[in-house]
């Protein structure tokens, strides 16, 4: 194609795209028939392999006793530091970083020496024909090891802060500074400080990770693995086999949850191949559930101190966002959460450090919204605290600090309905009737109170490519190299195919999850359904120029010799634009050709990567209509308003009620998107209430790795939540206009919860996650 189409071309006629159809995938499902990546037992001569991991967080491993393990029936090998097959790339060395790419945050693959960095390493792996014949070898495995001290977090006075990159006063974020923060913070007359505490917190997806590796040749591997991104997983594993990426593939048909843990490469994949590459046989390796505790990355334990001068009409005039938290040994991820702070408000002037402390843990890794969740928590909380100081209420604050503008970059925004999420959220919610004064509303015995945050999250760049193929007898198969997180990728690729194509959905067949379909980029971030909506309908436009070429040169057809662009095609029919009643339909002209099928393909953009083509576009054709700055400001934009019952005898808190309000562009399926913004809602919940996994200060191994221990919210622990969406136009974003929903969810929610807890009780909580001991402690204090 000459050129992607705008968001103005896109079907007005939609007929699927809007509604809420169920689950295309539903049946599969709940019967059986969806087969997840620990599922392909079909594999001839399959075996199962087990992982041995480390009790301690640092040291030496002395001695390896394999007698008792190798005597146990079916077991086949033992491998360790001392025999596993070496890798064709290290995950630290620069060729491995740059041949793995931005798909790995593991810059450590364990098994490569007798060092040991993090409790829970894997030292050794056991296989065997079954899995309970694997497990009990494992178990009679002697591994013996010299224990050092190790480090467990930032606050451990062994470990030493440091700026990320190597340089003084450097921003991990690359956040830009505006302004003399400082100098404005000491000159305001309004003035607050508070440091926010959040612990770790870990993804739990139902689903743990799993792989199944088979070497099908010597040079040709097939990997079944529970990955968010399979282009990804191909490039990372390609490059540690050693081999062209086209003789590596990745098939995910089904994922049980992901929430960022499945989207780098992570060292049970890359051992699971290299074990089968040892045994020569197909192999599968399913992590334990405490495994996913140590194995697949954790929101880091952090703390974060924010200054906020401001005017005393409530304006701010300064931020300064200072944060810590715990890295690992040999990487540097660290969350950006300044990047909310600095563009969610009109303020002049801001400033941001981050320092890092190694510690003794895995790398921390993605975490639904990572950065905006946690940064999100101090700015919102600061807001209302900022508003009671005023005598304002938290809605009124945030509207005169209402950017029109993002005041991080300059850039007008691509679109922003949250004044209507605002609006919304309050009839909704009935915020009108809010007490002024915090700890003054009761119910019974129980403290009640209400709260609100602001939520946001940017439009990450991203493309990906889709092929469509339509059959003259009306039905069609369309095919992206996606993965679906039980969020509804099948089911809103369905909608859009269909009425792309003009058919209805359940003549669609969509096809995702294999490397062997057209790449596209990794499910998370928010960008999935931006990203793979649009590839699709592009292609889809592929068909349709094809198409109209055909008729436009078939003597037999109403729309012979008429120039392609007077032609336009509604409902899967093509017909002149100034004569709708002349032309006729896709089955009669491709069965007059004799065609039995015919297949498209197209890259969709989404983000920074669409703008700049609408720019260049623009600038081609001198269109006046169009911006050709291509410099737009992309955000979701949303609002969540939270009631509270705290029992001040218990210190038990309860979410009663609950609103969100989002305006995340054109929503391709209510329905699911609703399911989305419940499900990070409820994730955002249990982060303010009662998620946490505790480090042993002294050992640097978690004291709770278990779903019994690690606490999560139930049924019971939620209400119902109203989620409405605001109907927004944005086109500039992508050919579909649609933009990100699923991490936005959780963004603000914690605040929401904290600030509800403020207006109950009169105290401020700033250590996530808030449980009664916490809440009783603060109602033992002053108001």
């Amino acid at each position: 194609m000459d050129s992607e189409p705008t968001f103005s071309q896109t079907n007005p006629q939609a007929a699927a795209v809007g509604q809420p159809l169920s689950r295309v995938d539903g049946r599969a499902k709940v019967t059986g028939a969806a087969k997840y990546s620990a599922e392909y037992n079909h594999l001839p001569g399959l075996v199962h392999a087990v992982i041995k991991t480390s009790d301690v967080a640092k040291g030496r491993i002395t001695g390896i006793d394999t007698s008792a393990a190798q005597r146990e029936p079916g077991v086949l090998a033992i491998l360790t530091h001392q025999n596993l097959p070496k890798p064709a790339l290290t995950a630290e060395s620069e060729a491995g970083k740059k041949a793995i790419g931005p798909s790995v945050q593991m810059s450590f693959l364990p098994l490569q020496s007798d060092q040991i960095f993090y409790a829970g390493q894997p030292v050794a792996i056991v296989v065997a024909d079954t899995l309970e014949h694997a497990q009990h070898a494992a178990a009679k495995l002697r591994i013996t090891v010299a224990p050092e001290t190790p480090v467990a977090s930032y606050q451990d006075p062994k470990t030493e802060l440091f700026n990320p990159g190597g340089k003084p006063d450097a921003d991990a974020e690359g956040t830009k500074r505006r302004g003399q923060a400082a100098a404005a913070f000491a000159a305001a007359p309004v003035q607050l400080t508070a440091t926010y505490t959040h612990a770790t917190n870990h993804h739990n997806p139902m689903e743990p990770g799993a792989t199944i590796a088979h070497w099908e040749a010597a040079d040709r591997l097939t990997l079944y693995d529970a990955a968010q991104g399979v282009s990804w997983q191909q490039r990372a594993v390609a490059a540690f086999m050693g081999l062209p990426n086209d003789q590596v593939r990745v098939i995910t048909k089904y994922l049980g949850g992901g929430f960022g843990c499945k989207g780098p490469i992570w060292p049970h994949t890359v051992l699971a191949a290299l074990t089968a590459k040892a045994v020569g046989r197909p192999v599968k390796l399913v992590l334990t559930r405490p495994q996913m505790f140590t194995s697949m990355g954790h929101r880091e334990d952090q703390e974060q101190t924010l200054r906020v001068g401001a005017t005393k009409e409530g304006k701010l005039l300064a931020l300064l966002h200072e944060k810590h938290s715990t890295t690992s040994q040999w990487d540097e991820y660290a969350e950006s959460n300044s990047k909310i702070i600095g563009m969610l408000y009109q303020c002049p002037a801001f400033e941001a450090t981050t320092k890092l402390g190694r510690a003794n843990v895995i790398t921390p890794s993605w975490m639904r919204a990572p950065g905006e969740a946690p940064g999100s928590f101090a700015i919102e909380c600061a807001m209302d605290d900022l508003a009671a100081q005023l005598g304002l209420d938290p809605l009124e604050i945030r509207l005169r600090n209402y950017a029109d503008k993002d005041p991080s970059t300059g850039q007008p925004w691509s679109s922003k309905g949250l004044k209507q999420c605002y609006q919304r959220g309050a009839e909704l919610f009935g915020w009108s009737k809010r007490n002024s004064k915090n700890g003054q509303t009761r119910d019974g015995k129980l403290l009640v109170g209400w709260g609100m945050a602001t939520a946001s999250y940017p439009v990450h760049s991203s493309q990906g490519n889709a092929r469509v193929r339509l059959y003259a007898d009306g039905h069609a198969v369309v095919q992206v190299g996606a993965t679906d997180l039980g969020t509804g990728t099948y089911t809103i690729g369905t909608q859009v195919a269909a009425d792309a194509l003009g058919i209805a959905p359940d003549k669609v067949r969509f096809e995702l999850g294999d490397t062997m379909l057209p790449t596209t980029n990794i499910s998370g971030g928010s960008m999935g359904a931006g990203t793979f909506s649009s590839s699709v309908y592009v292609a889809a436009q592929d068909v349709w120029q094809k198409l109209t070429k055909m008729a436009v040169q078939d003597a037999k057809s109403p729309l012979y010799r008429a120039k392609p662009t007077d032609v336009e095609v509604v409902k899967g029919r093509l017909q002149l634009k100034a004569n709708p009643g002349k032309g006729e339909g896709f089955a009669d002209l491709m069965k007059r050709a004799d065609i039995l099928d015919l297949e498209g393909s197209g890259q969709g953009k989404y983000g920074a990567g669409y703008e700049s083509g609408l720019a260049a576009g623009a600038a081609k054709s001198d269109d006046a209509g169009k911006e050709a700055s291509g410099s737009h400001s992309m955000h979701s934009f949303g609002a969540h308003f939270c009631e509270v019952h705290v029992d001040p005898e218990l210190g038990t808190v309860r979410v009663t009620r609950w609103v969100s309000v989002v305006a995340g562009g054109r929503i391709l399926n209510p329905k699911t998107a609703r399911s989305q913004i419940m499900g990070g809602g409820i994730m955002g919940i249990g982060a303010a209430l009662m998620e946490q996994t505790v480090r042993d200060p002294n050992l640097a191994r978690y004291t709770n790795a278990s779903l019994a221990d690690y606490h999560v919210p139930v049924n019971a622990d939620i209400p119902d939540m109203t989620v409405e969406f605001i109907d927004e136009k944005d086109p500039y974003v992508n050919a579909m206009g649609v933009k990100g929903i699923g991490e936005i969810s959780i963004v603000g929610t914690a605040a929401a919860v904290g600030n509800a807890i403020f207006h109950a009780t009169g105290r401020r909580l700033r250590d996530l996650p808030m449980t009664p001991d916490k809440v009783l402690a603060a109602l033992r204090q002053p108001a």
